[in-house]
């Protein structure tokens, strides 16, 4: 695997007194996490897309089953069941040494994958069976793909021109797409301009998760980003200038659309 640069990013170690939601073994374990990786940039290789995951324990551990998660940037789960880590001495999966508590395997990502920061979870399988988590990686890739910036297009604010005397709900929505694929887009969003053309800067996501009743959004994943807002009768009257815009995973910008509201 072809790496970039040096990005050191966070690895978070659970203690073995750390407790979680999801855990019904309170058995107190005998192993320490030393280290993970990855934890720099990974860049694809078409003539190498297998990363090495790995986490070393300590030497006085006694660990046997040993599994990760791989999240991508877009919250994906990249496998479909828990992925094994070993330590076996098989060098094909990255593990040189059988029996020195330092666990391996290697993992498939594709230009298709997101580019963006990945979280890798640990867990070890305790005696009751029960999946522990130990530890918590990241790492920062790149598909290898010329990055190109998103694209929005068919802005919808309704209604765009009101008489306010009392709270009205306002339906906004934008068309985004991106050359790289939809998965690379990371936010939808509009800014608001008052009419004396001051603003807070806030950026005011917009959601493409079918969610009608919360966002206004009539169906999950067809590229049209939607928000419900409200205003009432303490907003000022005058122009409102709602400035839209997407930004991808590569931290690109799309083109700009203004759409105008009369607040009366």
């Amino acid at each position: 695997m072809r790496k970039i640069g040096i990005l050191l990013l966070p690895l978070i170690i659970f203690g073995c007194e750390q407790t979680f939601d999801d855990l019904i073994d309170t058995v107190q374990n005998n192993y320490q996490v030393e280290s993970v990786r990855p934890i720099d940039s990974i860049a694809y290789h078409p003539d190498d897309s297998l990363i090495t995951i790995r986490i070393n324990f300590t030497s006085s551990s006694e660990v046997s089953d040993v599994f990760c998660d791989i999240i991508a940037s877009d919250e994906t789960k990249l496998n479909s069941s828990p992925f094994r880590l070993f330590d076996n001495g098989d060098s094909s999966i990255g593990d040189d040494t059988r029996g020195d508590n330092k666990f391996a395997n290697k993992f498939p990502l594709s230009e298709s994958d997101p580019n963006g920061i990945y979280n890798i979870n640990y867990y070890v399988k305790n005696p009751g069976q029960t999946m522990q988590q130990v530890a918590k990686g990241s790492f920062k890739y790149n598909n290898g793909q010329d990055n190109l910036p998103p694209f929005i297009e068919n802005d919808v604010i309704d209604p765009d021109s009101l008489v306010v005397t009392d709270t009205t709900v306002i339906f906004t929505s934008v068309e985004a797409s991106d050359p790289n694929g939809q998965n690379d887009i990371e936010l939808v969003f509009f800014i608001v301009y008052k009419p004396d053309g001051t603003t807070s800067n806030t950026k005011l996501e917009l959601f493409d998760d079918g969610n009608l009743e919360e966002h206004g959004d009539v169906q999950a994943g067809d590229g049209i980003y939607s928000r419900l807002i409200q205003v009432n009768e303490s907003n000022a009257k005058g122009t409102y200038r709602f400035e839209f815009q997407a930004k991808d995973r590569g931290g690109k910008y799309s083109n700009i659309i203004n759409h105008f509201v009369l607040i009366q």
